[in-house]
């Protein structure tokens, strides 16, 4: 990064303007700024929330523009959010967290044993809707995806080393198959309008990375009425509940 950045002088800018600029806190990003300190910074992000409470503050001075989900919801620009909590009790409580974030390779092992009831959940709930899953391993993601087939639902798995990743994108576009699931690959830069459902069967702590999932599905598109969102146990629990087994009341609630 350093030999790069001693190719262009520090007056090469006037402007920096950062996209995602919840990264910007990371020492790749500082060391930009810091070598173009003459230039005026912007930073655009929507989820302005750090997992490791690291504050955006430290790297910009205020907020010049604020504009919430619930606004951009209410004003036509995103599509209204219909939660519906999952009637599957999935016990969290075996599972370490580092950093206050559950370990990956532990919440594969615990999830494998509630694939088929989960798919046969979202087999039975998602109609029409195109849909795009989320899953904490691959590996996951693939049993899913064999468990939805045996549920009879169209879906692919796709993931950062899929060859063919362009082709599985543009098939799940043009409507070839009906659930796309993934290992995290699609949370930022990925925008598929038609996408009417999210399933985020992928436990988190952290609320930056459950408002990316979510906002996948947020988008607007022709004959879209609503995001359906299929909310498994971890995410209808306050994070500082001490119990991780969800009990399901079956409610359906519309943001």
């Amino acid at each position: 990064m350093t030999r790069r950045l001693d190719r262009w002088p520090r007056d090469a800018f006037s402007s920096v303007v950062v996209d995602e600029a919840h990264h910007a806190v990371a020492d790749t990003y500082r060391n930009i700024f810091e070598h173009f300190s003459d230039a005026r910074l912007l930073g655009v992000t929507a989820t302005v929330d750090r997992g490791d409470k690291r504050q955006l503050g430290d790297t910009f001075d205020n907020i010049a523009y604020e504009y919430s989900l619930q606004t951009a919801i209410r004003e036509g620009y995103l599509a209204p959010i219909t939660a519906c909590q999952i009637p599957l009790e999935i016990d969290l409580n075996g599972v370490h967290t580092r950093a206050g974030e559950y370990q990956l390779d532990e919440l594969g092992g615990t999830l494998d044993a509630y694939l088929e009831q989960a798919a046969a959940e979202v087999a039975a709930r998602i109609g029409e809707r195109k849909t795009l899953v989320f899953t904490p391993l691959i590996a996951t993601s693939e049993r899913f995806v064999d468990c939805l087939r045996q549920q009879g639902v169209t879906a692919r798995h796709i993931d950062g080393n899929s060859p063919d990743r362009r082709e599985i994108l543009a098939n799940f576009t043009e409507g070839g198959f009906q659930v796309l699931s993934n290992a995290s690959l699609l949370l930022e830069g990925y925008d598929e309008p038609s996408i009417g459902c999210i399933v985020p069967l992928r436990p988190t702590n952290n609320r930056s990375l459950y408002a990316q999932m979510v906002g996948r599905g947020t988008r607007i598109a022709p004959g879209k009425n609503d995001l359906l969102l299929l909310d498994f146990a971890w995410l209808a629990l306050d994070s500082r509940a001490e119990c991780n087994t969800y009990r399901p009341r079956g409610q359906h609630t519309r943001m």
